[in-house]
């Protein structure tokens, strides 16, 4: 299997985009570490998935990571028991939709916490053990948003566009050192990320459920259907392969032709 001797972190990795990289992952035999928020026996159940697919450890750390000192810990506790990360997927991110004069300042510093500040913390704790091993994947996982805007969505845009720029500058430090640092950018993934923010979206734009899902979310997607994590889990997949060892910085579109337009 490609990743059987590699270990891997992916943060936001109980539901979504980061669980479906985590199982592609471990089907590929990388032992991997996920983190996030959920029932308790829903985790422990993803964990046995994943041990058994890859038949290496797995485990799961439920840390916040709007906190520098959980974050930490959690790169600590999965160098202590699976490893250093060989590969770090920056995935976790929260939204909250609302005109900018509307958009309470606490949850502009709780997006770009999450969004952003956090992946500068966990590569700034992940990078030495990389850089002392002369190998390393880290791959942030971006958004059309940080190519292009849409209404209402001030926080994760800044948020998103910060981590397409912070990709490029890692991706230029580390460009000697046998590591990759790049970002994928999807366009609408039908995640619970964006079903949850369907509701505020009909507030803010006072429109239907199925007018925000046809006339907003997958009215700039040409093909006018949603990205599914696997399609991005593939592509993480590939960007962690020797195969991508010369695609570093890279802002890597995944939108059905959104930012083609």
């Amino acid at each position: 299997m490609l990743f059987d001797a590699k270990r891997v972190l992916i943060t936001g990795s109980t539901s979504g985009i980061g669980l479906a990289i985590a199982r592609a992952f471990a089907a590929e035999g990388a032992a991997t570490m996920i983190n996030g928020f959920g029932d308790k026996d829903d985790i422990k159940s993803i964990v046995d998935e994943l041990t058994k697919a890859s038949g290496a450890p797995a485990l799961h750390d439920g840390a916040d990571l709007g906190k520098v000192d959980q974050i930490d810990k959690m790169i600590a506790r999965c160098t202590s028991e699976i490893g250093s990360p060989d590969i770090l997927i920056n995935n976790a991110g929260i939204q909250f939709v609302a005109p900018v004069t509307d958009l309470p300042p606490e949850k502009w510093d709780d997006i770009i916490r999450i969004n952003l500040t956090a992946v500068f913390h966990t590569t700034r704790f992940a990078l030495p053990a990389m850089r002392a091993k002369g190998w390393g994947r880290i791959i942030n996982t971006a958004s059309a948003h940080s190519l292009v805007a849409s209404p209402n969505k001030c926080a994760y845009v800044a948020a998103k566009h910060g981590v397409a720029g912070f990709t490029k500058t890692v991706a230029l430090e580390t460009a000697q050192d046998g590591i990759t640092v790049n970002c994928i950018s999807p366009g609408y993934v039908w995640t619970t990320l964006v079903e949850n923010q369907i509701p505020d979206t009909m507030k803010a734009r006072g429109l239907s459920r199925d007018e925000v899902i046809n006339d907003v979310l997958l009215a700039a997607q040409p093909t006018k259907r949603f990205v599914t994590p696997e399609e991005v889990a593939g592509l993480a997949l590939y960007l962690s392969g020797e195969s991508a060892g010369s695609i570093t910085g890279a802002n890597l579109s995944m939108d059905g032709g959104w930012t083609a337009q």
